[in-house]
């Protein structure tokens, strides 16, 4: 499994999680933004710059993972994309996108953005990131980790 985040928008504290967590399991993961983000110096953990641009760091995300994988994003229509390839995608506030329910979130997220685009307020965003959901993501993250290391130790037997 490689993990993949959405890094652009994806808080500090969530990082800080995934840099000790990629250490921790020598899980190697990979940040993809288009500005420099700093990352702690590791054989497990990468940094990859693409262009500035609409979706340039979705894109390359959705050509570089695979089956099993693990994507860290709050972006809907890439975690479907991600969902649809077989990778698991999971939000920065512990969500673990489901296939069951991501075609329901993206049509929301859709018609929220039409709303909107219609001049039609809507609210906010989301609420800041508390230690609930640094504790879920923690979590979350965790049980797919060990997951992983599950089926990793079983097909070595």
């Amino acid at each position: 499994m490689h993990i993949w985040v959405d890094a652009d928008a994806c808080p500090a504290v969530i990082k800080e999680i995934l840099f000790k967590a990629a250490v921790r399991t020598e899980c190697p993961t990979t940040l993809v933004a288009n500005h420099v983000i700093r990352v702690p110096s590791s054989p497990w953990l990468h940094f990859l710059q693409v262009a500035k641009g609409f979706d340039v760091a979705d894109n390359e995300i959705v050509r570089r993972v695979s089956p099993g994988d693990l994507v860290v994003t709050a972006d809907i229509p890439l975690a479907a994309e991600v969902i649809a390839k077989g990778a698991h995608a999971l939000n920065p506030r512990g969500e673990l996108y489901q296939t069951s329910t991501i075609q329901q979130k993206l049509a929301m997220r859709d018609f929220m953005e039409s709303m909107r685009s219609s001049g039609v307020e809507v609210g906010g965003g989301p609420p800041p990131l508390n230690q609930k959901d640094r504790q879920a993501f923690a979590n979350h993250l965790d049980r797919l980790l060990a997951a992983h290391r599950k089926r990793m130790a079983s097909s070595e037997d």
